[in-house]
């Protein structure tokens, strides 16, 4: 492992690192303590339980935890920096195909096998499991595959990478399927619903448009819940597909959809010279978080990558869209846009805007900004956004207007989504994005007339996949390799090299334990030592 360089630290101001991502028999180890249901909380989200109680016990519901997917774990009591160098791993379960995304979790819930802590995973070829989080036992699994359906119609199956979500009520997991819908079924046994719009079409050319981003939530302030599915392309930008975004009112059914290419059109599109179609094409929605809430403006975001920027014909390629919470805009365009001044370099080059998900970042005091999002992109730049005014010009269709623009320190572009952390000693924030050249951390601080601005901190020439922080530790994992860092100094604290490639997985942290899925179509799961365990083989 590589030394971290330190350069630059103000622990008052707002902190910010950066990384980049990578493109049977199960041997468990038994601990009794974790049998019993307790209070829980969701990680992020509404509570339902103390999350400061000793005995509490928490979810993991989205990618990324919260709404604004900051992959910051902030109920874990158990696992820290005094026993994350503890930790070993207690199981490696096979899984049915790679699961190219994250893990949700679940704890204590009624199964056929008695109340178990049971972690959700979606893979590749369509299926969603459900596994005992303490011996990573399958309890169930469905499948939705690809059937029929190639990739642009070509030789090679459908395939998604898109990760599960639960439902806040705690019944009910979602899972995208080859089939172009996202399903419902029960956390206990997996039996579908097939009433109120379920299973919901997310798309009608899954050969075109592919389930890339995670399914994710967010409760709207006027107390609706809406789940949300983005469809881009499959790798190489073939086929027509226009990028798209459908919000689905978990308290109905009804779905609502945002067009990135002919968004005057709230439809899903059959293939050309099919009719709903749109002659615009091949635009994206494909970041690890398709979108993310802020809630003090109870609006979303969402970012395209590829396609043309032209306002006036209702194409919004390579641009950040603000939309209310159902999914809508107004006057068949988004409530607000931000597009870089180089939009037709970025369409020339490939250099995505949209390869990753805008990070909301707490301002500091005094800051002439007060709502403000870091964005990266596939070209290498880091760019400040007010997210109040995303172009500066009070409206949609208007390019730049940024707050402050830097490369990326380590060089190459970003594909992960960012993890925000506040410093708990100092109140300092903290933010974590992955890059295959290394992590980087920068500082947020003000200039003289009080405009954010981003210095170097300290670096690491590790790569990953996105990072998640939980009770002061920072997770990532790269090609066989898993890390835990001190997060305001790069430190090493743990890691493990016995796991498998990575793409997009990205590590959890719940209730003590750490889990993560590999492109060896493996679960792995460490748990820190908290009493005598017993060692039993299962084949």
């Amino acid at each position: 492992m590589g030394h971290a360089r330190r350069r630059f630290l103000n622990l008052p101001s707002i902190m910010v690192v950066a990384l980049f991502g990578v493109g049977g028999s199960v041997t468990v180890m038994c601990d009794t303590s974790l049998s019993k249901a307790a209070p829980r909380a969701t990680a992020g989200g509404v509570a339902s339980g103390p999350k400061d109680a000793a005995t509490s016990r928490y979810d993991w519901l989205q990618f990324d935890g919260d709404p604004r997917h900051s992959g910051n774990n902030d109920l874990e009591i158990t696992l820290g920096r005094s026993t994350v160098a503890s930790l070993s791993r207690r199981f490696q379960a096979t899984l049915p195909a790679v699961a190219d995304g994250a893990p949700v979790y679940l704890a204590s819930i009624s199964t056929s096998a008695g109340v178990r802590d049971v972690l959700f995973v979606t893979t590749t070829a369509g299926h969603v499991v459900a596994l005992d989080a303490q011996t990573g036992a399958t309890l169930w699994s469905k499948q939705y595959g690809a059937g029929a359906c190639k990739v642009n119609q070509g030789s090679w199956p459908c395939f998604t990478t898109s990760s599960p979500a639960i439902d806040p009520g705690r019944a009910f997991v979602y899972t995208y399927g080859l089939d172009g819908k996202v399903h419902k079924l029960s956390v206990a046994d997996g039996t579908e619903t097939t009433q109120r719009g379920w299973p919901e079409v997310v798309t009608l050319k899954a050969f075109d448009e592919k389930g890339s981003s995670p399914l994710v939530f967010a409760t709207a302030h006027d107390g609706t819940t809406y789940l949300y599915a983005a469809q881009g392309g499959y790798p190489g930008d073939n086929g027509d597909y226009q990028g798209h975004l459908t919000a689905i009112d978990l308290s109905s059914g009804a779905q609502k959809v945002f067009n990135t290419q002919c968004s005057d059109r709230a439809e899903h599109f059959v293939e050309a010279p099919g009719t709903p179609d749109c002659g615009a094409r091949q635009s994206a929605v494909w970041a690890r978080a398709p979108v993310v809430y802020d809630p003090a403006s109870d609006r979303i975001y969402l970012v395209t990558g590829n396609a043309s920027y032209d306002p006036p014909a209702h194409g919004w390629g390579d641009s950040i869209l603000e939309l209310d919470p159902d999914g809508s805009g107004v006057n068949g365009g988004p409530l607000d846009s931000y597009t870089p001044p180089t939009f037709k370099t970025l369409q020339e080059t490939d250099d995505d805007l949209g390869s990753t998900a805008p990070a909301i970042l707490p301002t500091p005091a005094g800051s002439s900004v007060a709502r403000l999002a870091l964005q990266s992109g596939k070209d290498g730049k880091i760019r400040l956004i007010n997210l109040s005014n995303l172009s500066g010009a009070g409206g949609p269709g208007h390019t730049g207007g940024e707050v402050f623009v830097m490369p990326v320190p380590q060089g190459g572009g970003v594909l992960t989504t960012p993890a925000v952390w506040t410093e708990p000693r100092s109140g300092s924030t903290w933010v974590f994005v992955t890059n295959a050249s290394g992590i980087v951390a920068l500082n947020l601080a003000l200039d003289a007339r009080r405009v954010p601005r981003l210095t170097v901190a300290w670096e690491r020439p590790e790569g990953g996949s996105s990072p998640l922080v939980a009770n002061g530790v920072l997770y990532y994992a790269g090609n066989n390799v898993i890390r835990a860092l001190e997060p305001t100094t790069g430190k090493p604290l743990w890691s493990d090299a016995s796991i498998g490639s990575i793409h997009w997985q990205s590590p959890i942290v719940a209730n003590g334990a750490l889990y993560l899925t590999d492109g060896s179509s493996r679960l792995n799961a460490y748990f820190a030592p908290r009493r005598a365990s017993t060692s039993v083989s299962s084949k």
